[in-house]
């Protein structure tokens, strides 16, 4: 287990794989546990025989050293808010074991087995979102996840919320026994905010992926030309995730009779000869440049990927153990800027990812504008009833929400700990903010594909079977889960339900 990636952060969480961990990974770990149980007896290591923050000038007597470790654990505990759920919960959990499993951080076996514990037997500890500046990592957010290791506090199981003294005596699981610098390790590190990194990150992608499959099939309906998502063309601009959109949307659109050849325009001499062209030349920028605006939010995703790989595979705590030089280095591996910035990188790419499907919904909707639909896709009476008439305004608002959140978090360091922590990262408040913006985006690309799907079915006569496989399969998806709109009945279980579905199953490229 010691080197993470995305899809095995993936497996652990969603599919709950067992944890299984590596024999020369746990050596090290007893290895550092030993040596700085050791190298500690006749030095001052600032959390194992002193106070904390700016209390470390007091010198803690050796009667009371367990009793630190345990004051700290509950006095952090202090968080508010909504608890995470049960996927983002564990994505906490597989994050700080995995720091721990570098063998640099000098806590205990005690305490890896009791995280494996929790995961393996589907314990899902009580973390609320409010607390973490990410600065001495994410105390407060980490000392709850402690706090239920020792076997204080609430739990989940089976999404029900128990004491977890109950649920550990229930699975003959003993609390966890904190020794030497067990409590720091457990709070002292970025795990919060790099497990939320991650599962934000996956929905992320999934929902990037929805994102080229709608503006693909609308690219079908609307007979758009090929040369937009052509490889000649986007071949001439050196990014690769706009070369990436536009391979995948070819690949989507594969085997349509609908989308429209370039040189065939050429070949027409009666629409060479008119004044005034019955179809646009080129379509609007939303339909015709998605290899331009989703490739930077492609590019974004992939180095993103790059900074939660490294940060959840690093040692992220203070001070460091390293058997191998015979010394402890006291610094800052606990501060979170790495994943703050790229937070706010993520929630801003996301949120352009919904005002291009809010775009493309408005153009389905105008008739003005796309001028083969009825208003508002309205499949009813003109005026007595009103298709998507109500559905956009939530769209539309959503949207707005999602840019009102694309202030940065990063930049907004406040200090306090008698500032000590005088530059922090709000490395968590970023994680939480975007994963809002990834909420906000799924309920805007629910009524997207429910608006492509209605206008599928108003196509002419024929021209739904002209479709490429990929579209069909996309329409036959989201027509599990939403009609046919024509008489005017509420759809906001709907925009629900097909938000939840596509959130969590990926259409496949």
């Amino acid at each position: 287990m010691k080197k993470l990636t995305l899809d095995r952060i993936e497996e652990l969480t969603f599919n709950k794989d067992k944890v299984v961990l590596d024999t020369g990974s746990m050596n090290d770990v007893n290895s550092s546990f030993k040596f700085l149980k050791e190298f500690s007896k006749d030095k001052i290591i600032y959390g194992i025989n002193t106070g904390f923050g700016p209390m470390a000038q007091f010198r803690i007597d050796n009667q009371e050293l367990n009793g630190l470790q345990y004051n700290l654990i509950r006095s952090h505990a202090s968080g508010a808010g909504k608890p995470l759920n049960e996927t983002y919960a564990r994505s906490v959990v597989v994050a700080r074991l995995n720091a721990f499993m570098q063998g640099n951080s000098g806590i205990s076996i005690d305490v890896i087995e009791q995280l494996v514990a929790f995961l393996n037997k589907n314990i899902v500890p009580e973390i609320l979102e409010h607390g973490s500046v990410g600065a001495s990592g994410d105390l407060v957010q980490l000392a709850h996840l402690g706090l239920n290791l020792i076997g204080e506090g609430s739990v989940y199981e089976n999404g029900i919320r128990k004491d977890a003294a109950d649920v550990l005596k229930a699975k003959e699981i003993p609390p966890l026994k904190l020794q030497l610098r067990d409590g720091l390790g457990l709070i002292n590190g970025t795990s919060c905010m790099t497990g939320i990194g991650a599962i934000n990150l996956i929905y992320a992608y999934r929902l990037l992926d929805w994102g080229i499959a709608s503006s693909s099939m609308i690219n079908e309906m609307v007979e758009s030309f090929d040369d937009s998502f052509s490889k000649e063309l986007n071949e001439t601009k050196l990014h690769p995730g706009q070369s990436s959109v536009a391979e995948k949307m070819r690949r989507l659109i594969s085997g349509s009779k609908l989308i429209r050849k370039r040189e065939k325009l050429f070949e027409d001499d009666a629409e060479l000869q008119r004044k005034e062209f019955r179809k646009k030349i080129q379509e609007y920028y939303s339909i015709r440049c998605v290899p331009q605006i989703l490739g930077p939010i492609s590019d974004t995703l992939d180095y993103t990927k790059k900074v939660i790989e490294n940060e959840i595979n690093s040692t992220n705590d203070n001070p460091v153990v390293r058997p191998k030089e015979n010394n402890v280095f006291h610094g800052g591996n606990f501060h979170g800027d790495y994943i703050s910035l790229e937070m706010d990188k993520l929630k801003i790419a996301i949120t352009k990812l919904s005002i291009l499907a809010e775009r493309q919904l408005n153009f389905l909707l105008n008739n003005n504008l796309n001028t083969q639909f009825p208003p508002f896709l309205n499949a009813g009476k003109l005026g007595f009833n009103f298709g998507f008439q109500g559905i956009q305004y939530t769209a539309t608002s959503t949207v707005a929400e999602n840019q009102s959140l694309c202030n940065s978090v990063y930049v907004h360091s406040i200090p306090n700990n008698n500032d000590n922590q005088d530059v922090v990262s709000m490395g968590t408040n970023s994680a939480i903010i975007a994963k809002r913006v990834i909420e906000n985006s799924y309920q805007v690309m629910a009524i997207h594909l429910m608006a492509i799907c209605q206008a599928a079915d108003l196509l002419e006569e024929g021209k739904f079977d002209k479709l490429s496989k990929k579209s069909k399969e996309l329409y036959k998806t989201i027509r599990l889960k939403a009609d046919f709109i024509k008489e005017d009945v509420s759809q906001s279980e709907k925009i629900n339900d097909i938000s939840k579905y596509i959130k969590e199953t990926p259409f496949s490229l």
